[in-house]
């Protein structure tokens, strides 16, 4: 395998002398199998001792305090592969602010508790020419805002370590590089407890664009501009399509959930309870007759 390591921002200029190192990624774990040093050029060439047809296999190079990853590569024995060029960044806290460039919402139906899953997937762009760090605990890469009822908040899979992002009342903070030429996927989930009849999305920075997918159909979204695109089937499941964009800050986008539907099983504590009060009363009427005196004032 070779490629070419260069550095990127105002053009891109090889690096040499810098360490390259090949990984071989399984389901069970992930090793070092080569490394070499990028020749004057930046060019570099590596080998895996025995190819393992079933892991995924990546290089990487270190600049300016950062780890940068190649795409994942396909290797094949005896066969020569050229991978694309690897590219890395000088490293600032100050610059551009980081983007929003596209927004996805899904939100489930209703469970029988009341609750409704919602997971949003992010784009991040960084308009810069150097990748963004955060400068310290207090000022993150970027921050976006969810609604103030979310509970069970959890980051998902992306671009972005788990441990990179943290929720802070009703923002979400993202800790992690952000590097330019291209977006960077942030994905996080939370529950909408029941008593979130309308979902008000917080639009707190430009949006370029909002897709909304909404399993229950029958839910009344509004949003400036919205264009409805039908329902569509995605994992067994049916949901609604929207999309609106670009947006600014402070953009209305609500989704008003439709009624719960009657559900003779929700009487069952209020029927239990009913039980208790009347069996309740009832010993006390019980007991107090029997601790009532006699009209004459002689032993009952």
């Amino acid at each position: 395998m070779s490629g070419i390591l260069v550095r990127g921002g105002n053009g891109r200029t090889p690096l040499a002398a810098r360490w390259i190192v090949l990984h071989q990624v399984t389901m069970q774990a992930g090793a070092p199998v080569d490394s070499v040093r990028s020749d004057a050029r930046g060019r570099w060439r590596l080998r895996a001792p025995r190819v393992d047809t079933l892991a995924v296999y990546v290089v990487s190079a270190v600049h300016d305090g950062l780890a940068y990853f190649s795409q994942p590569i396909l290797l094949v024995a005896a066969q020569a592969t050229i991978a694309d060029t690897l590219v890395v960044y000088d490293t600032t806290s100050r610059g551009p602010p980081v983007r929003l460039r596209r927004r996805l919402v899904t939100v489930a139906r209703a469970k029988p508790d009341g609750g409704r899953d919602v997971l949003e997937i992010l784009e991040l762009e960084n308009p810069g020419r150097t990748t963004r760090v955060a400068a310290d605990s207090q000022h993150p890469t970027w921050a976006g805002a969810i609604p103030p009822a979310a509970l069970q908040f959890q980051a998902g899979s992306g671009d972005f370590s788990v441990d990179a992002v943290v929720r802070q009342d009703a923002r979400v903070l993202v800790f992690g590089p952000v590097q330019p030429d291209g977006g960077r996927q942030l994905s996080y989930g939370y529950v909408l407890p029941r008593s979130v009849g309308t979902l008000t999305l917080p639009i707190d920075q430009p949006t370029a664009e909002l897709d909304l997918l909404v399993e229950d159909t029958l839910a009344a979204v509004s949003a400036p501009s919205l264009e409805r695109g039908g329902v569509e089937q995605i994992e067994g499941r049916m949901f609604s399509r929207y999309r609106t964009g670009p947006l600014a800050a402070g953009a209305l986008v609500a989704i008003a959930f439709p009624a719960a539907p009657f559900r003779p099983e929700g009487l069952l504590p209020v029927l239990v309870g009913a039980i208790v009060l009347a069996l309740g009363a009832g010993l006390w009427i019980a007991l107090r007759k029997s601790h009532r005196p006699s009209a004459a004032g002689g032993p009952p």
